[in-house]
């Protein structure tokens, strides 16, 4: 995966498709009873609910939670590119948001019905023969996981506004 992380999250590359986007698909993974793991899940809400309008083309909005083969599923319709927001572990501080490009995929050894990581929903929309061409992830960095909590911690409520500019520069950025 190639990243883009800390101040220059948002600043997202434009070596992406040229040409008219025909579909974009954002999925927002988490579990919205254990705090900041929701977070994936509140970003895909909050664009949802603004109508995204910057989007050129058709752009669907899917909140996959802890069940990710609905994203396998749902990736049988092709798309050009997908985006995935989700909480990463990756050792920054509470609130670090990370842009990555998925340039490859392992493949899929078992099939379990609720592939709560990005990963496993990847591998078997892989041996599916339905992933995009064009595979992001926006991530943030989560303060807690481990606590049932409907709540996103302040510092992760506070970086949802920054992801939600990272997956509109996204969505432009193949627009062009």
């Amino acid at each position: 995966m190639s990243e883009r992380n800390g101040a220059n999250a948002s600043e997202v590359s434009q070596a992406g498709c040229r040409g008219s986007r025909r579909s974009v698909m954002v999925a927002g993974f988490g579990n919205v009873l254990r705090g900041d793991d929701g977070f994936g899940v509140e970003v895909v809400r909050r664009l949802q609910s603004a109508a995204d309008e910057g989007a050129s083309g058709e752009t669907v909005y899917l909140e996959i939670g802890t069940g990710g083969i609905a994203l396998a599923q749902a990736l049988l319709t092709p798309f050009d590119r997908l985006v995935i927001v989700d909480a990463m572990v990756r050792g920054g501080a509470p609130g670090t948001l990370y842009v990555l490009e998925v340039e490859s995929v392992e493949t899929l050894k078992s099939v379990d019905m609720h592939m709560a990581v990005p990963s496993r929903a990847l591998g078997l929309a892989q041996a599916l023969g339905a992933l995009p061409p064009e595979i992001f992830m926006v991530g943030c960095e989560p303060a807690s996981v481990d606590d049932l909590d409907m709540e996103l911690s302040s510092v992760v409520s506070q970086a949802v506004d920054g992801a939600i500019i990272a997956v509109r520069r996204l969505l432009e950025d193949g627009a062009s």
